[in-house]
């Protein structure tokens, strides 16, 4: 692929994109929270089982 047809490519993307209304935009962003949320829920969990199970048992 040349850089012209990448060009070309890119300019016909551009022209078909819309600016997101309100809603969608909201929509988008807490979406985003949620799964970035989730991500940090996961990695806490995981890192406290790690923990507890790196001390052992208890004498």
């Amino acid at each position: 692929m040349g850089i012209r047809s990448f060009l070309s490519q890119c300019s016909r993307t551009l022209k078909l994109t819309v600016k997101p209304g309100k809603t969608e935009l909201w929509l988008s962003i807490k979406i985003c929270f949620l799964g970035i949320g989730a991500i940090g829920l996961i990695g806490f969990i995981i890192k406290l089982l790690s923990s507890v199970l790196q001390q052992g048992p208890v004498s």
